[in-house]
């Protein structure tokens, strides 16, 4: 990695010379000069990364009131130009079943074309409008990601969509991960496990990706059920079988999605088994009445209330509890987290019943992470790489374009709703160090500290570039960042001949590579 600066040197070309007397090198200082590194690095653990307004507001309230604030969110607003183009998105308060329904009939009209030409035009467009609303909904994630107050719970909404991952290109999915995230993701992201799981449970999206809509009693349908207990919950080789998964796929039948407005034709006596919540609908007549044993529990037959008793036993199992703790710890903390640590946060799960903050508090407040804060810091991912270097260069700036990161993103093979595999993208550092994403982010490194990037164009007919130029270095940059750097480093810096050089340089370095 410290070899990569000296790397660049002759791709940039950067040799001779060092910066002069620029504006930039007299930014003010920053008003959080009081801060210690340890606190300046935690900002960027638990954040999108460290900026000089977040800075400032931990100096400004305290390292304990700040992560009771992040822990416990109060809902603050997004800034008013990044609400602005979140409200301007169609179907951002529309429900899915109306989402998929309106996509549904479009379909239909589509496919009843009967020129050829006309059809493929047609079904073009719709291909094209599922695409758009896909994009929209990474935009919501990406402007969140930047400007939220509530920094922590958009990293754990991150986290858990990658948890429950779901592949925007199977199916009809590209016009519903939007909605998954915002309705089955977020809310939950600090709250209890259980409702955390039950969400992801009851959206389309997830019943369509893994395919239990087409789980019925007599044509069982394993995915979600094997997925449940090997990725969400238990974690692979925790101690259940194949009967257990066959239990919970039986469990699950009936669990699935209905478009139409009018209920499906029932016998008498299971009508009122019948539940429909949206697109979500239990639909008795495809259920497996039979009694089940799970995990060694008896499963009495009645319907919709087993999946209730399941999800109860696979929350409250200590498989889940360490299995889910030893994931947030890789993420947070370290690739290879302590064990003792792993095992406090598990014990915090259980006792909480599965209160996402309370584990999180349980990890901020060890020693073991405040110890990976004064050391080496875990290796970014993509996602963290990018919206760490936009937050640092235009800090509460709000950007007009959210395509570029989006491309960015996709370029670094962690493209956004884009992991087709229900395991999600991988949390470990090994993933993301190889030579050729160390390449790929000098370039974006280089497009991002060398002028607006097109963040600043928006997306739309005959716009024009607004003016905007990376700030990287900044008050924040000499009262704090600076005294992280390596002799290498700041060797590297010295040489870079203007703005841009140096802000691609430090970009690119291996401390705020981690």
């Amino acid at each position: 990695m410290r070899a990569l600066l000296l790397t660049l040197r002759p791709i940039a070309p950067l040799l001779g010379g060092a910066i002069a007397a620029l504006a930039l090198a007299g930014a003010t200082p920053s008003a959080a000069a009081e801060l210690a590194p340890q606190d300046i690095a935690m900002l960027d653990r638990l954040t999108w990364g460290v900026n000089a307004s977040a800075a400032g507001h931990l100096r400004d309230v305290g390292v304990e009131r700040w992560l009771q604030e992040q822990l416990h969110p109060a809902n603050p607003p997004l800034p008013e130009a990044a609400r602005a183009q979140i409200e301007a998105m169609p179907d951002v308060h529309k429900f899915p079943f109306d989402i998929a329904v309106a996509f549904e009939q479009q379909q239909k009209s589509a496919s009843q074309v009967t020129d050829p030409e006309q059809r493929k035009a047609v079904q073009q467009v719709f291909q094209q409008a599922m695409t758009d609303r896909a994009r929209q909904a990474a935009a919501r994630t990406v402007l969140r990601a930047l400007y939220a107050p509530d920094q922590l719970r958009e990293r754990l909404t991150w986290f858990w969509f990658n948890h429950f991952n779901v592949h925007q290109n199977k199916s009809n999915l590209r016009v519903l991960v939007g909605d998954y995230e915002d309705r089955a993701i977020r809310p939950f992201a600090l709250g209890r496990f259980r409702d955390l799981l039950a969400a992801t449970l009851h959206h389309p999206a997830m019943l369509r990706y893994l395919d239990n809509a087409d789980n019925a009693a007599g044509h069982l349908n394993e995915n979600y059920a094997r997925e449940i207990m090997e990725l969400h919950t238990m974690g692979v080789g925790s101690g259940y079988s194949q009967a257990d998964v066959e239990a919970l796929a039986r469990i699950l039948t009936g669990v699935g999605i209905d478009l139409k407005p009018e209920d499906p034709r029932l016998k008498p006596e299971l009508q009122s088994q019948l539940v429909r919540e949206g697109a979500f609908e239990f639909n008795p007549a495809r259920h497996d009445y039979g009694d089940k044993t799970f995990l060694g529990h008896p499963i009495k037959g009645r319907g919709l209330a087993e999946v209730d008793e399941a999800l109860d036993i696979l929350c409250r199992h200590p498989a889940t509890a360490l299995h889910l703790s030893k994931q947030l710890a890789t993420y947070f903390v370290a690739d290879n987290p302590p064990d003792a640590l792993v095992q406090r946060m598990a014990q915090t799960f259980q006792k909480s019943d599965g209160d996402i903050a309370a584990v999180m508090s349980t990890m901020v407040h060890a020693p073991e992470f405040a110890a990976t804060l004064k050391g080496t810091a875990k290796f970014k991912d993509p996602m963290h790489y990018v919206m760490s270097a936009v937050r640092l260069a235009y800090d509460d700036k709000v950007i007009l374009n959210t395509m570029p990161i989006q491309g960015w993103l996709n370029r670094l093979s962690e493209g956004l709703f884009n992991h087709e595999t229900p395991d999600g993208y991988s949390m470990l550092s090994a993933a993301w160090s190889g030579p050729g994403q160390m390449m790929l982010r000098f370039e974006i490194a280089r497009a991002i500290g060398s002028g607006s990037a097109g963040l600043f164009k928006p997306n739309e007919p005959n716009a024009v570039d607004q003016p905007a130029f990376p700030l990287v270095m900044n008050g924040l940059y000499f009262n704090h960042l600076r005294q992280t750097l390596s002799p290498t480093t700041l060797a590297a810096l010295e040489q870079a001949v203007s703005p841009q050089d140096w802000n691609t340089l430090y970009l690119s370095s291996p401390e705020f590579m981690h």
